[in-house]
């Protein structure tokens, strides 16, 4: 409601008239809700179009839009898993007209001389089938074959090829074309001797669909973590400009971009700094078997999680995350050199994955120089919070703005003085008296209907390192 008077002047009617003002009714901060997006690869089997963002639920609901086993459907699994709470919007994209599928192959050798199993990883599924004494290697394969048909979400389908004179191949094709097949990992495990077993990577996927169609698509939605499935030059860049748009003074919907690596270090290190986003921050999983988008799913559903954006991330648990094999964990050397080249590195401890720290992509300023001032992913989401706290409570305030008197100068001041010291008491800035005399509202030169407001905002830091010294005597 206006913060004017809504019984008119001219009133002539005897009586008593009471109106209602609820402009200084709240002095409670606004909070600072998580409303993720993942944008990703449908399936025609699916029931929602192609750049429609939809709200999700379940994985049983992603399965349903967007078609079981496709990268939008595993992707939304992936992040409900790790965040039930999760606020989960999908915005889904078709293949790429020129995509490749890629594809892996298996050959068995045999007959069995025990009982045991054949047993074949698909990203974090696993597929498997009894071995009876005698088995021969064909009738595996068409065991497994089936087996697979039966499980709708496989990021794969797989068919057998039996050319004349020659063994039965089973062949896996990504379901969804384009580079994030070739992502899918794939492991074979046999317990029964007698059989062995050749598994050739899956391999081949091209062609990324063109990620700013769904940037667009989602552009005045107001989501606040946006996460892209492609680790690429092309798709980064893209993403940090659609994020400087909506998070610019203007749009003023802060987000934050996620992404996934689970490459080698010197080829994720040359992406982030290619990309030198503060408002990106990529999860570094080396060698897991899932696909970067999971990664950067389940990373997102982590982040979205902690309600207070101030609040470090440090060995927070990634659900859902395969345990690499060790000689695949980075040493500490690497996860300094992944640290000081905005890359977020992942670690297993206690057969458990962990985020190390969550850090930007920004590593350089203009000039090219060094620039540790936007390191933590936490320093611009907390910015952006600042700012929904304070146009929060102007808009409570001063709904319609009224008039530019010094009176409404001095309110405006004591108003915003309020929302950093209930800031400083929820620990996300500190010492507000230091830089109290910093918050100026003045007119503005050029406009007489402006009035400019300058807001320290000192924000608090995460505690990432502590030391020690022993003394000996």
């Amino acid at each position: 409601m206006a913060d004017t008077d809504e019984i008119s002047t001219t009133t002539r009617v005897p009586g008593t008239y009471v109106n209602y003002n609820f402009t200084n009714g709240s002095r409670t901060l606004a909070t600072d809700d998580q409303y993720v997006v993942i944008l990703a690869q449908r399936l025609d089997t699916g029931t929602v179009k192609a750049l429609v963002p939809t709200d999700v639920y379940s994985s049983d609901e992603a399965a349903q839009y967007f078609g079981h086993g496709s990268q939008a459907h595993l992707m939304a699994a992936a992040a409900i898993r790790a965040n039930s709470n999760i606020q989960l919007a999908i915005c889904a994209l078709d293949d790429d007209k020129a995509g490749v599928a890629a594809t892996g192959a298996l050959t068995l050798s045999g007959p069995a001389t025990s009982s045991g199993q054949v047993r074949l990883q698909v990203g974090d599924k696993t597929v498997a089938v009894a071995v009876k004494n005698g088995s021969t290697a064909n009738a595996l394969l068409q065991s497994l074959h089936e087996a697979m048909a039966a499980e709708a979400d496989l990021p794969v389908r797989a068919t057998l090829d039996s050319p004349a004179g020659k063994g039965t191949t089973l062949i896996l094709t990504a379901k969804n074309k384009g580079a994030c097949g070739s992502e899918i990992g794939l492991s074979l495990t046999i317990t029964a001797t007698g059989v062995s077993g050749v598994l050739s990577p899956m391999a081949g996927g091209e062609g990324n669909p063109d990620v700013t169609l769904a940037l667009t698509a989602i552009y005045s939605a107001g989501h606040t973590l946006i996460v892209m499935p492609y680790s690429t030059t092309d798709a980064l860049s893209a993403l940090s400009e659609h994020l400087g748009n909506v998070s610019g003074p203007i749009e003023q919907r802060g987000a934050v971009g996620v992404t996934g690596w689970n490459g080698t270090l010197a080829t994720g290190t040359t992406l982030t700094t290619a990309s030198n986003a503060a408002r990106i921050t990529t999860g570094w999983h080396p060698a897991s078997v899932l696909s970067n988008g999971i990664l950067a799913a389940v990373y997102a559903a982590i982040i979205a999680a902690e309600d207070d954006p101030s609040e470090p991330l440090d060995n927070a648990v990634l659900t859902g995350l395969d345990v690499t094999p060790q000689a695949s964990w980075p040493m500490r050397t690497e996860m300094e050199k992944a640290l000081h080249n905005g890359l977020s590195p992942f670690e297993v401890v206690n057969s458990k994955v962990q985020l190390t720290r969550a850090i930007s992509n920004y590593v350089k300023n203009s000039q090219g120089i060094d620039d540790p001032t936007l390191l933590d992913i936490n320093t611009i989401r907390t910015l952006d919070y600042v700012r929904k706290a304070w146009r929060t409570r102007m808009s409570q305030r001063f709904p319609n703005g009224g008039k530019l008197t010094d009176r409404r100068l001095l309110q405006i001041r004591s108003e915003t003085l309020d929302v950093l010291y209930a800031l400083e008491r929820l620990e996300m800035v500190e010492n507000v008296d230091t830089y109290k005399d910093q918050v100026a509202v003045t007119r503005n030169a050029q406009d007489d209907t402006r009035a400019d407001t300058t807001i320290p905002a000192p924000v608090v830091r995460g505690l990432h390192i502590l030391t020690g010294t022993i003394y000996l005597y």
